[in-house]
């Protein structure tokens, strides 16, 4: 029994492809010698020619459909009545011829093998060159194809995957060898002048010489060339220099057990029984077989075949060979499944075949595994292949890794030596638009240019980028803040009136000066409790106007240090009732000034009114009062702790809120209050007769406290962070010291150094005797 498939081989007179042709011959010799694949069954093939061209393909094509003889009746073991049925076919070396004849048999349901000798080894080429580009780090690259359906195809899945890659393609020309020159040198031209260092290839052999002889007339600055497996491994091409570094995808190299001898063992008379073989021998040793070329000496049969040095001895390189050796088995084996499977069915070997293709599981002779999947493809398996100098200077192949596809994404490449890049340099070359943005920095894209074009721009204030090329900024949290370099977020520093602050120490150096002095001053009016200066207004009041100023100064402290919920209503009730006692003290002297002028006119018992127990109980009034407005403020909306973000952006204020708005300045008003009733009554007093009116210290240090407070306010709103308490501490210590200085420091002066003024008779000076 007899099944027939056929090959559509290139080879006029192509020693490679001559090759390929008995790679199938060798293939379907052992398959017919072996008694475990198709056991009974022979066998046979028909080759023809396609000439490289898609209406000869077509031409072939239509041939294989309709059962016709071939142009070269290159036949073996099939009769007519046999080359009717036709299982399978093995496709031509090109893709394009290849893809139309597939177009046609498809029709017809003959399967094609492969559409290409490469499509065995599966068309995701472009996918793996994708992805090796972006494995290197190129996001700039150039493209030039065929104009072909090898070459647009190609490209078309590559951007494809590139630009899922994040790849930009600057351009992406196209160029058959039988369009015009000036569109060669346009293509050219483009390579010259891009800014890209890496260019993708998917040009067949023929195109890329053309190309590379346009480019060597006037070379172009060093270029990475990536190459498909149409030329990466064509050694006519590696007489160009300026390809040095090029890598590229190639078929594995291989070696197929007894296929040199095969290939050799081939003798005059054997070379006559076939076209093929005798045209080969002819133009191997300019010889005729017989006469059948005229004006040629004839063959003598010295000729020795295992001298020749050509593309068909050469079994160095056995790559694509492997191919069409594995695809022959292929084959073989989907035959073999679908006859042992149905064997009164043998009828349905077309249309079962097909499906068989993608089932077969085996291992060939050599030690490849073959296997499809449900589209038809095999897992992708490729060498990596670079172009690199040789110690005498010349270019060769050398395969520096490999890809697989079955392996883990990320992990389909391994490396077994270095590459040896573009000018021969040792580090991958680089090949972007735009450098890539540091942290820091987010992209922008330059306006009418590719994605992977842009400019820095640093991140706005308060967002960071912490990787290189960010798209974005992104806002750090409320309390953090970006560095100097805007790549990570630092919590803010927190600022607030601390102890150690130069400013603190200022001011407690002060607090506790004036609360020493006033404690010191106590003394002293305790030790001369019984002058008359001392006397003089009511001396209880002095010492209780002495003890809230010393509550006055010290109260100071509470504002200073980290705010806390106790510290921050202590500091402001504190502050509220010592001052308000402190000016009902000042109140309750003044009034005593005006009711003691006012009890010595004729008939006046003024003193009866206000004595000692009044004086208390006004002091001691007010103060209540003020103790009340504190304490709603605290049982409504007591001051509290927070962390105050809006003022400054870089840094956090810790300052103590005020809860009730109305609440501190009910407290403030308050003193306001008793401070300019006090101020009034002080005037009032001033001219009264007396050697040492205290109406007039009064009125000048409520001038000076009202004055401080009036300042204060608006002091108070503009001042920023820890400086909005130091201008409070401020004013405290101010008033303080103004009411301390006006009412006890001329005393003080009059008992230290004028012990002689400090009398009764000295006081009452001024004021005019009573008549008699």
């Amino acid at each position: 029994m007899c099944k027939c498939f056929y090959a559509v081989f290139l080879y006029s007179m192509s020693f490679r492809e001559l090759r390929f042709v008995r790679a199938m011959e060798f293939a379907i010799h052992e398959i017919n010698n072996r008694t475990d694949l198709l056991p009974g069954i022979t066998l046979g093939y028909q080759i023809h020619d396609s000439c490289a061209e898609v209406p000869m393909t077509i031409k072939a094509a239509f041939q294989l459909a309709n059962g016709m003889e071939p142009f070269f009746n290159d036949t073996d073991s099939c009769s007519k009545s046999a080359a009717a049925a036709v299982p399978a076919l093995v496709g031509e070396t090109a893709s394009t011829p290849s893809m139309s004849m597939a177009r046609i048999l498809g029709l017809f349901g003959i399967p094609q093998v492969i559409k290409s000798l490469t499509k065995l080894y599966n068309i995701k080429v472009p996918t793996c060159f994708s992805r090796m580009v972006k494995h290197f780090g190129w996001t700039w690259i150039g493209a030039v194809r065929s104009d072909s359906d090898y070459g647009n195809n190609g490209m078309a899945s590559f951007l494809k995957a590139a630009q899922q890659e994040g790849i930009c393609v600057e351009y992406s020309e196209s160029y058959y060898r039988t369009q015009p020159r000036s569109k060669l040198e346009r293509v050219a031209n483009v390579i010259r002048t891009s800014t890209a260092r890496v260019i993708v290839a998917f040009l067949a052999s023929g195109d890329l010489r053309f190309l590379l002889e346009e480019l060597a007339k006037q070379p172009p600055p060093p270029m990475q060339w990536i190459g498909s497996e149409s030329w990466i491994i064509e050694t006519e091409l590696l007489r160009f220099n300026m390809c040095a570094g090029a890598i590229g995808f190639g078929i594995p190299r291989s070696v197929i057990p007894g296929f040199r001898e095969f290939l050799l063992d081939l003798s005059p008379a054997q070379a006559l029984k076939s076209p093929l073989l005798t045209e080969f021998w002819e133009s191997s040793f300019s010889c005729s077989l017989k006469g059948s070329s005229e004006g040629a000496r004839e063959c003598d049969g010295s000729e020795d075949i295992r001298a020749l040095q050509n593309p068909y001895t050469d079994t160095s390189q056995l790559r694509a060979t492997n191919l069409v050796y594995k695809a022959t088995y292929a084959i073989a084996h989907a035959i073999h499944g679908v006859i042992c499977n149905d064997t009164h069915h043998a009828f349905k070997l077309c249309q079962e075949s097909e499906e068989e293709l993608k089932r077969v599981n085996f291992t060939t002779k050599n030690g490849y595994q073959v296997s499809f999947d449900s589209s038809g493809d095999p897992v992708a398996i490729y060498e990596l292949i670079n172009w690199q100098f040789m110690k005498d200077g010349s270019l060769d192949f050398v395969a520096v890794g490999h890809y697989d596809a079955s392996r883990p994404r990320g992990q389909e490449f391994s490396m077994s030596r270095a590459i040896s890049w573009m000018g021969r340099q040792t580090e991958v070359p680089r090949s972007v638009c735009s450098e890539s943005c540091p942290a820091g920095t987010r992209k922008a894209v330059q306006k009418g240019k590719p994605v992977c074009c842009f400019d820095c721009i640093q991140c706005a204030e308060g967002e960071i980028s912490n990787k290189t090329d960010s798209l974005n900024c992104v806002p750090c949290p409320p309390e953090f803040w970006p560095n100097t370099q805007r790549d990570s977020c630092l919590p803010k520093p927190v600022e607030f009136l601390s102890w150690d602050d130069t400013l603190s120490i200022i001011l407690i150096v002060f607090s506790i000066s004036g609360a020493f002095i006033a404690v010191c001053v106590t003394a002293v009016f305790y030790k001369h409790r019984t002058s008359p200066i001392v006397r003089a207004n009511n001396s209880e009041l002095s010492f209780l106007l002495l003890f809230s100023l010393t509550l006055c100064f010290l109260c100071s402290l509470t504002f200073i240090g980290q705010p806390s919920e106790w510290s921050c209503m202590l500091r402001h009730i504190a502050f509220g009732i010592t001052f308000v006692l402190c000016i009902s003290c000042v109140l309750g002297k003044t009034i005593v000034v005006l009711m003691a002028f006012r009890a010595t006119l004729p008939g006046s018992n003024a003193m009866k009114w206000f004595g000692p127990p009044q004086q208390r109980l006004s002091v001691l009034t007010f103060t209540l009062i003020q103790v009340l407005i504190c304490v709603i403020w605290l049982t409504t909306s007591p001051p509290f702790p927070f962390k105050n973000l809006k003022h400054y952006k870089e840094r956090i204020i810790l300052e103590c809120g005020l809860g009730s708005a109305i609440g501190f300045w009910a407290v403030l008003g308050y003193i306001g209050f008793l401070a300019l009733v006090c101020f009034i009554l002080a005037f009032l007093a001033r001219k009264l007769p007396d050697n040492f009116n205290e109406a007039k210290f009064i009125t000048f240090s409520m001038l000076i406290f009202c004055a401080v407070w009036i300042t204060f306010i608006p002091s108070y709103v503009s001042s920023p962070g820890k400086f909005t308490v130091a201008v409070e501490v401020f004013a405290i210590l101010a008033s303080s010291f103004s009411l301390f200085i006006c009412i006890f420091a001329p005393k003080c002066f009059v008992i230290v150094f004028r012990p002689e003024q400090n009398t009764k008779k000295h006081l009452m000076g001024k004021v005019p005797s009573k008549a008699p």
